[in-house]
């Protein structure tokens, strides 16, 4: 495949029929050819330099092959350019883009869309000043009357405004204006297309711009409103949902465009009979939820809600044709389909007091009426709370509370219902009596009695209503608790037989909506009523996790989960049958619930802790797990929950620093049984795991196998885990494993996930095993202090946060031996005066001293030696690069409103305060550039030894240094103020000298003018420092 000059290329037939040939092989489920083998001899073709102009022949002109071919043609071609457009000859560049602009009309509609995707990817690489005949060529076809002309430039357009809104949004030399303002009233011209494909193009290429707000779609929101409206009751679902889209976001980005008026019609549209069935009701009901979402003035949905909420209940039973109805007879039986698993997505170790919450409400999760009906109740009931109730309390209190005894007592043949005018009811009772009887038991329309009729009622017709109550029950679990909460022991008497009805999918509901209370009934878990409904509930769910049907099992572990993380020790009792239940669901479950048994697994893991590490329990537990992991390559992805999963267990021994603060115990202590006994072949896998990933990146064909980051990120959380979990107990593994090296690597790492796992398992070894990583010490701070000077930084903001705290646990070994002892009162005055003057020679006189815990922790004193000889290296490494970190936490201290990241500030501060312990010298001189930011970040950080190491070096730093502080003063008592209570008795007595030193410093008036600018509650904490 020689290239002949680039003006004249034309491809050479042996080359297009080898080209042809592969790809053919490539895309046939029938072809017995090895598919890497394939993508193998495709890569050495990518080598040639005109390889990509074969890739845009055959899309585009390959016409006596196959339309499958001549896309599987296109889509590497896209990928190829991302690759190398840029380094590609400009002649080569041209004929490409030649070549691609003919196909916008191209007969196929799959070919027209290929087309469209490679035309965005150009733009994004070139801009549309590398291309100049694009943008007329993109008019034309949309001004043409040729339905494939329109289309492929509407398909085109759409993923150019999807990928890269803001290149039609900038000036273009020799045009009048901007493209979005050309672009735009076609646009909307299209809204009233008759052709349903153009509609959902161009109003979703709008839809694009709301966000960006442009300056053309502004002047022109009246004619795209009108244009909404029109559409928000079309035929096509499609359109009708990009309309809701549209409402959602502009209700976000600029609510007053929507006038009150709108909720009315949406009311209108949700009882609409002719459109209730379909998604158009979609619109209506996701614009409340929106419009409630955004935290706008509830008053002006009020006066609808007595309107929407009986539309909303009637609107949240299964339809006829939902999905799931077929869906829900999945016996376990069954293999798992392959789009059944959905893509599993790590997130990656964070060290800091941000979090993201999972929403694992599944419930609302699709598109479709009913779940969206739910979900709008869910987000009404969190903002108008129990004003709700008194349209909900017929269904609520009637139906789940009274109708119960006729549904689940019919063992007894007569049940009486507690009512001002009682009713005996028998299985034998009529719809009819049921009727009569609510009449006299409330005030309701006789629809709506029928409806609730209909709900108590338990025979097999009425199965769907019944879901349907029980699925409002848990919408508003949440929003409507203070009135739902006295009828709690009622509704759990409800909820708990209906976790074994004979219908899959009222058992399915049932396990979710007892999730949603599981916060109370834990709590109402003390008295023995309470407690008896706790554990009825917790077997009644573990029943539905061994249940039969698929569905089942996923919402039973799911809320099972819930119920694990309310509940936490509260489990311990019941633990060995839980574990029973786990993991015989472990042995029967198919791969797509297995991964929702080690999420079970992993929260009950971190919910009941150390009560997990006992012999018998993990008898039960780790076996089957550990023949798993030794059952699953290290290139399977089912290997990720389990390596998950496997973190939960292994954090579960971690030892409580807590204790350290109160009795300064400084030696890990051994674990003996628990999962020390499996620590070492799961620890040498992930480094096997991490090693063949970091092979494939660099040359997947030796590997066998393509290159994913998730694989490298679990390993390096589940690393973490093992070294919190068993500190010291495998510094042998740590020391005989390329660990290090590896871990370097990591932290150079181009993909951010991996880089985050990777400085958080830096900090956790700098706390135990800093020796370990001192012949690469410079590189791991250089490396860690980049990440924090990026223009990027708020892109990979949770790297900088673990690499920050990665440097402050590098700069005083938190948790190694010498660090804690150091921070022992009776032993820090001599410690520092070993660390002052290197004399390790009087190291000896600290076994006399008396401290309660010292004689049984130094019984070794050739290892505490050597530890002090580490911290003085440790200084020694640390002191170069003191200065490039201080210049890159400054910033960020100074800016922490910009950033918005709590834990990222917290942890600048803290590495700051950890720096001026060990190089106070290094960064006295600068103080009082970053003091008052810095004492302002001190304030907000809750009362921990990290907080403590951080007023360490604060103190430091004054006593060094005592007027580079004296401005910002005030801002320092504010800090020490924030104290709740110092513990640790020799900390207490550094920060008392630096206020009476300061006290002494000022004369003449000048302490008092200071004390005179702290709010009285502030000096009121100050007292205690006797100042």
């Amino acid at each position: 495949m020689e290239a002949p000059a680039p003006a004249a290329w034309q491809p050479q037939e042996e080359g297009f029929k080898e080209i042809c040939g592969l790809l053919e092989h490539q895309i046939s489920p029938t072809s017995t050819t090895d598919k890497f083998q394939i993508w193998q001899q495709l890569q050495h073709f990518s080598q040639f330099p005109d390889f990509n102009n074969y890739l845009a022949f055959i899309l585009s002109r390959a016409e006596g092959k196959s339309v499958e071919i001549r896309q599987a043609a296109g889509l590497l071609l896209k990928n190829n350019l991302r690759n190398a457009y840029k380094t590609m000859m400009p002649a080569y560049q041209q004929y490409i883009k030649s070549e691609l602009l003919p196909c916008l009309g191209a007969p196929d509609r799959h070919i027209r869309s290929t087309v469209g995707t490679i035309i965005s990817v150009v733009v994004q690489l070139g801009g549309i000043l590398g291309w100049p005949e694009l943008l007329q060529a993109l008019i034309t076809c949309l001004d043409s009357n040729d339905l494939n002309h329109m289309e492929g430039a509407m398909d085109a357009l759409s993923k150019i405004c999807e990928d890269i809104p803001q290149v039609l949004d900038s000036d273009v030399p020799g045009l009048p204006d901007r493209p979005i303002k050309i672009i735009l009233p076609r646009l909307y011209q299209f809204f009233q297309s008759p052709h349903t494909s153009l509609k959902k193009l161009a109003l979703g290429s709008v839809n694009q711009y709301i966000m960006l707000m442009p300056a053309a779609l502004y002047a022109s929101m009246n004619q795209y409103l009108q244009g909404l409206f029109a559409l928000a009751n079309d035929q096509a679902a499609e359109v009708r949902k990009l309309v809701c889209s549209a409402f959602v976001q502009l209700i976000e980005v600029r609510p007053s465009f929507l006038e009150v008026g709108i909720f009315g019609n949406m009311v209108v549209v949700c009882d609409d009979a002719d459109v209730r069935s379909i998604l158009g009701v979609l619109v209506a009901l996701m614009v409340w939820s929106a419009y409630c979402d955004a935290q706008l003035p509830p008053e002006n949905l009020r006066e609808f809600l007595p309107r929407l909420i009986p539309v909303l209940l009637s609107n949240m039973a299964y339809a006829d044709d939902d999905e799931s109805l077929a869906e829900a007879e999945e016996d376990e039986s069954l293999p798992d389909r392959d789009q059944d698993l959905k893509p599993r997505f790590h997130t990656s170790r964070f060290h800091g007091s941000d979090s993201v919450e999972d929403d694992d409400d599944d419930i609302v999760n699709a598109w479709n009426l009913r779940k969206c009906s739910a979900a709008a109740l869910d987000i009404l009931s969190n903002v108008f709370g129990d004003e709700i109730l008194p349209t909900l309390m017929p269904v609520v209190e009637v139906v789940i509370i009274f109708a119960v005894r006729c549904i689940n007592f019919i063992g007894s043949n007569v049940y009486a219902f507690y009512l001002p005018s009682p009713l005996c009811i028998s299985r034998d009772v009529s719809l009819q009596e049921i009727i009569e009887f609510l009449d006299q038991a409330v005030d309701l329309d006789l629809a709506s009695l029928i409806h609730i009729a209909k709900l108590a009622a338990s025979g097999d017709e009425s199965w769907k209503d019944r879901e349907a109550a029980v699925l409002a029950l848990g919408a508003v679990a949440e929003g409507c608790i203070d009135g739902l909460y006295p009828h709690l022991s009622q509704m759990v008497e409800f909820l708990i037989p209906l976790l074994d009805d004979k219908f899959p999918l009222i058992r399915s509901i049932s396990c979710w909506t007892v999730s949603r209370f599981s916060k109370y009934i834990v709590q109402e878990s003390g008295h023995q009523k309470g407690y008896e409904h706790f554990d009825k509930v917790l077997m009644g769910l573990l029943r539905r996790i061994l249940d039969t049907n698929k569905r089942v099992q996923e919402a039973a572990c799911s809320a099972f989960a819930t119920l694990e993380e309310e509940a936490a020790e509260d489990l311990a009792p019941r633990l060995e049958i839980i574990l029973q239940h786990l993991m015989c669901a472990f042995g029967k479950y198919q791969r797509r619930n297995l991964r929702i048994v080690y999420d079970a697994i992993g929260t009950l893991a971190d919910a009941v802790g150390a009560e997990l590490n006992k012999p018998a329990y993990l008898e039960i537990l780790m076996p089957p797990l550990i023949a798993k992991w030794q059952q699953l390559s290290n290139s399977d992805k089912d290997i990720f929950p389990l390596l998950e999963c496997f973190t939960s267990i292994a954090q579960i021994h971690s030892l409580d620093y807590g204790g350290i603060k109160d009795a300064h115990f400084f030696f890990f202590q051994a674990l003996g049984t628990g999962f020390s006994q499996f620590a070492e072949p799961v620890f040498q896998r992930c480094i096997a795991i991490i090693q063949s990933q970091q092979l494939a990146k660099a040359d997947p064909v030796t590997a066998g196998f393509l290159y994913d980051k998730e694989f490298i990120v679990c390993s390096l959380d589940l690393l973490s885990g093992i070294v919190e979990s068993l500190g010291g107990g495998i510094e042998s593994l740590v020391s005989q494993s390329n660990l290090r090296d590896l871990l370097l690597q990591c932290c150079m790492d181009d993909v951010s996930d991996v880089r985050q796992s990777a400085f958080a398992l830096l900090g956790d070894l700098a706390r135990l095993f800093a020796a370990h990583l001192r012949p690469r010490l410079p590189e791991f701070l250089d490396v860690a202090a980049k990440q924090l000077n990026t223009p990027k930084l708020k892109e990979t903001i949770s790297v900088a946060n673990n690499a920050c705290w990665a440097i402050g646990e590098l700069a005083v070994k938190s948790g190694s031996k010498v660090s804690i002892l150091l921070r022992c009162g009776p032993i820090v005055r001599i410690a520092d005066k070993i660390m002052a003057y290197n004399e390790f020679s009087i190291l000896s006189s600290l076994f006399f001293l008396p401290h309660p815990h010292f004689s049984s922790a130094c019984h070794n004193l050739q290892n505490l030696r050597w530890e002090m000889e580490r911290g003085y290296w440790v200084h020694q490494e640390i002191s170069p690069i003191a200065m490039t970190v201080m210049s890159c936490l400054v910033p960020i201290l100074q800016h922490s409103e910009e950033l918005n990241n709590k834990s990222l500030v917290e942890n600048s501060a803290i590495t700051l305060g950890r720096l001026a312990w060990v190089c106070p010298e290094i960064l006295s001189p600068h103080m009082e550039h970053f003091m008052q930011s810095w004492c302002i970040a001190l304030s907000m950080i809750h009362d921990d030894i990290e907080k403590e190491d951080a007023f360490r070096g604060l103190c430091a730093l004054v006593r060094k240094n005592p007027s580079g502080a004296l401005s910002s003063l005030v801002f320092m008592c504010k800090a020490i103020a924030s104290w709740h209570e110092i513990r640790n008795e020799e900390l207490h007595n550094e920060v008392c000298q630096v206020l009476h030193g300061y006290k002494q410093m000022l004369r003449n008036g000048a302490w008092d003018q200071y004390m005179s600018a702290l709010e009285p509650p502030v000096k009121e904490k100050l007292l205690k420092y006797q100042v």
